[in-house]
């Protein structure tokens, strides 16, 4: 059997293994508060749809924290652009732990360097039947049990002082 590509996941703003770029930090921190650019490549065979997620598994929550959840995203959507806007109409985006909808970037305490875990997930249906109203563990149960595949970069971040 011929050898399949990988699904990958990049981005120019934010690379994997780099800091994470000024223009994606909350303003509190000087940012701009912009999702990153995302672009995708070889989702597998099945994909009707697309989610993303950001996620930082070191907050200190005990359970880490969701800067974006964001889905139904069409099988033929292969990138973001730099800032997806809280009301963009071409997706679905839940209330993240800031209490926000959309994208709401790295806001770390000050200490150990945190990690932002940037994911897109290629998903079986074009629509996960979540309402962005709900909590977003609704919109999380439903992409995580159902994904043909993931792929994702980590990037960090920290505030020394």
């Amino acid at each position: 059997m011929p050898a399949t590509d990988p699904f990958t996941l990049q981005s120019d703003a934010t690379p994997s293994g780099s800091i994470v770029a000024p223009q994606q930090l909350v303003e509190a921190l000087g940012g701009e508060n912009l999702s990153p650019d995302l672009r995708w490549t070889n989702a597998p065979e099945g994909t009707r749809s697309f989610a993303v997620t950001c996620y930082d598994p070191d907050a200190p929550t005990g359970s880490g924290f969701w800067h974006w959840i964001a889905w139904d995203l069409p099988a033929t959507t292969t990138s973001l652009p730099l800032g997806v806007p809280r009301d963009d109409a071409s997706l679905k985006q839940a209330l993240n732990d800031f209490g926000l909808r959309g994208y709401d970037g790295p806001q770390p305490p000050p200490g150990a360097p945190h990690r932002y875990q940037f994911s897109v997930h290629a998903l079986p249906v074009e629509s996960i039947e979540v309402d962005p109203e709900s909590p977003h563990i609704a919109a999380r149960f439903a992409i995580f049990s159902q994904q043909l595949a993931s792929t994702d970069f980590t990037a960090r971040y920290q505030v020394t002082g």
